[in-house]
């Protein structure tokens, strides 16, 4: 019976069944197939939602949206490729730059991944990138928006571990984060300058000023974000919402590049993924409170560690690195939160782990997943765009997934990477 739960959810979604019905209808058949009673069903799918901090994700969500239709990406590409200057390898840097930045806005690695791919590739075909370069490039960056608060990934986890605070999250998030877009840095500036890709022209560079007076309010927008939250000014609920009004300001009176039609559609398109969102998260919460119910997950977990709980420590954090990573290339990271959590933090707490450090890991081993090929959902955006097959990025991506790995290993090994802004803040 304790495997029956994850066979039956394994066997819906090799079936084609989308991914929060797979997770509804695992945990009804464990509550049905064990006399749980039916009626746990809709309290569950209630009590999952109805929290107050998940607000944030559809405020995150719809403000994201609105920076990249009001243009500010495409003003902060232009800041970034003025910045990096007429050099080999530049555009790909600025392409890393700007989506470090704009996921300082969205949260989300996804939407960051393809408002960037929209101004980007187009500018590095004619510099010389082959799409599937710009392509692996841009997705790869794009996963750092979950790292880089504000971080919907983390804003979830605090809600399924208490323990771990957002503030600590964010705080926790922000030193990985730039260290996963510099390692990104590398190996694109590296295959720029092996395989001669692109130099701009001198004409197409824009002037540093004038960029930077264009850029200035969404460079403001991070910093609006995270020193509110950080000073206790708001909380993250809180900050989405100043985030959506502001980048309505921006769009609306700044820029004047937002009409009220196209305020619109993005209030409706918003209103489409936060659902998608939210309905895995409630049958998720059936998945997971049967799981937790019949002890399927301590079973898994003493499992893991061996009965005697004299399991390698690095042994064990190594292989969660591996099933999570290999979890992240077919799941979204919502669902892995669910389907793992419950399985792994009692596995932390035999450890001591502090809980912050090893949610900024998963969330790490996520983000990679995230452009590892074959189910990379970030790389599967950056193709569609580029008009390409996802195999043909496998060459550049490998190299990418490289990298960033090996800073997951050093800020899994190093963990005052992670912690040393939480108790510097006082978190």
């Amino acid at each position: 019976m304790d495997y029956l739960l994850f066979a039956v959810f394994a066997v819906l979604l090799l079936g084609g069944v989308p991914m929060a019905v797979a997770l509804g209808l695992a945990g009804t058949l464990l509550v049905a197939l064990n006399g749980l009673g039916m009626m746990s069903l809709p309290i569950n799918v209630y009590t999952g939602i109805a929290k107050y901090p998940l607000l944030a994700i559809p405020m995150f969500i719809l403000a994201g949206l609105i920076f990249e239709r009001s243009g500010v990406a495409l003003r902060l590409v232009n800041l970034a490729v003025a910045l990096v200057g007429n050099r080999r390898g530049g555009l790909a840097i600025a392409a890393i730059t700007v989506c470090m930045v704009l996921g300082g806005i969205s949260g989300s690695g996804p939407a960051d991944a393809a408002a960037i791919a929209t101004v980007m590739i187009p500018s590095m075909l004619k510099a010389g990138y082959p799409k599937a370069f710009s392509a692996s490039v841009i997705a790869a960056a794009g996963s750092t928006a979950i790292l880089i608060p504000p971080s919907i990934a983390f804003i979830l986890y605090s809600i399924l571990v208490p323990q771990a605070s957002i503030p600590s999250l964010f705080a926790a998030g922000l030193i990985p984060g730039l260290l996963a877009g510099l390692s990104l840095v590398i190996p694109a500036w590296y295959l720029s300058r092996k395989h001669h890709f692109g130099i701009a022209s001198a004409e197409n560079i824009p002037k540093l000023w004038d960029s930077f007076k264009q850029a200035g309010w969404g460079l403001i927008t991070p910093i609006i974000i995270l020193g509110g939250i950080l000073s206790g000014a708001f909380t993250p609920t809180e900050a989405a919402v100043i985030a959506v009004f502001y980048g309505l300001f921006v769009g609306m009176v700044v820029y004047r590049s937002l009409s009220w039609q196209q305020v619109y559609e993005v209030l409706v398109e918003s209103a489409e993924i936060s659902a998608t969102v939210l309905l895995i998260i409630a049958l998720a919460s059936v998945f997971a409170w049967a799981g937790s119910t019949l002890g399927t997950f301590d079973h898994l977990a003493q499992w893991l560690i061996g009965t005697d709980g004299k399991a390698n420590e690095t042994v064990v954090l190594l292989n969660i690195t591996g099933l999570i990573l290999i979890a992240g290339m077919f799941l979204d990271g919502v669902s892995i939160f669910f389907i793992f959590l419950p399985l792994l933090i009692p596995i932390a707490k035999v450890f001591n782990w502090d809980l912050v450090w090893f949610g900024v890991i998963l969330t790490m081993n996520i983000a990679i997943g995230q452009f590892t090929p074959p189910m990379a959902i970030n790389l599967m955006v950056t193709s569609k765009i580029g008009g390409i097959r996802v195999e043909s990025t496998v060459p550049w991506v490998l190299w990418m997934v490289l990298s960033m790995s090996a800073c997951l290993l050093l800020v899994t090994f190093v963990p005052e990477l992670t912690l040393f802004l939480p108790r510097y803040l006082g978190y």
